[in-house]
């Protein structure tokens, strides 16, 4: 059992650490590998309203650390005293400690060590007018936040990743989500068990495509739940998974550009397909 793993589990506690070679500090720096988050079923998130969402959409804390100079803080002792009453542990650290855990030269004042929590396949029923994304073998980690966050952004109920995509729990992916991390299901699945589950899915599968035969614009998003199907990056949508689609749409494009941004054409898609439920807000009016 790691250092880190016999502390948390203990009753909720306050440690002051200033040094780098403390075992739970280690272990916590050991987070920013995928095996060790794998292992250990963790993930770091940073900043002060980072988690206070997570606090406040009910996911677990481990560990909570904050810089010195957050002593006094109203809120950093807020979040203290409700990570010792979840039986939690509390660090009071030095910001070479904070720099070290976060790779950053300017951390943040709090950092804060959360359980991962995804969503299984099975549990995905989507209603009438819910839209989720799924993504096919993403490997940047500051598109995928991005979407993430943008899917938040639009109220869609989920984001599902298929094959082998970049972690969701990586260090840049939550930074680039902004906190999105905390209220957007994801869902992991193989190419076999997506196309199996989509089968039984009830809405219309629109893939984008650069040879899709549908401008994005005229496609019709009424008929019942939509899941939005988006390739890698430099491969796009594979045959199987594009054969699975009910429509393939098209963003046209007038400049030089070949292609989209993945983050930035998933965006363009999703704002168009909620368009109808998020109606103009004609704030000159007020």
């Amino acid at each position: 059992m790691s250092g880190h793993d016999r502390e948390r589990r203990a009753p909720g506690q306050v440690k002051e650490v200033t040094s780098l070679t403390n075992p739970i500090i280690k272990d916590i720096r050991a987070l920013s590998l995928k095996k060790y988050r794998d292992r250990e079923n963790a993930f770091i998130a940073e900043g002060l309203k980072l988690i206070i969402d997570a606090f406040e959409t009910g996911w677990t804390i481990r560990t909570l650390l904050y810089a010195k100079a957050g002593r006094g803080n109203e809120a950093v002792e807020k979040l203290a005293a409700r990570t010792v009453a979840a039986g939690g542990l509390v660090l009071v650290v030095s910001e070479k400690v904070l720099s070290a855990v976060t790779r950053r030269d300017n951390p943040q004042m709090v950092v804060g060590v959360f359980e991962q929590k995804t969503l299984p396949l099975d549990a995905v029923k989507p209603a009438n007018e819910d839209v989720w994304v799924a993504l096919d073998r993403v490997r940047d980690p500051g598109n995928l936040g991005t979407i993430l966050r943008t899917a938040d952004a639009v109220g869609a109920k989920g984001v599902i990743l298929i094959g082998d995509c970049t972690d969701p729990f990586s260090i840049e992916t939550v930074r680039a989500t902004m906190g999105s991390i905390f209220a957007v299901p994801v869902v992991r699945a193989s190419v076999d068990a997506f196309l199996a589950w989509r089968k039984g899915f009830a809405g219309r599968l629109v893939g984008t495509h650069l040879e899709g035969s549908v401008d994005y614009r005229t496609a019709d998003y009424r008929q019942g739940p939509t899941l939005l199907l988006m390739g890698n990056e430099q491969q796009g949508l594979p045959e199987n998974l594009a054969s699975a689609c009910d429509v393939l749409v098209r963003i046209p494009q007038a400049g030089r550009a070949d292609s989209l941004n993945l983050a930035v054409a998933t965006g363009v898609m999703l704002y168009e397909i909620r368009r109808k439920v998020l109606p103009l807000d004609d704030r000159s009016k007020a």
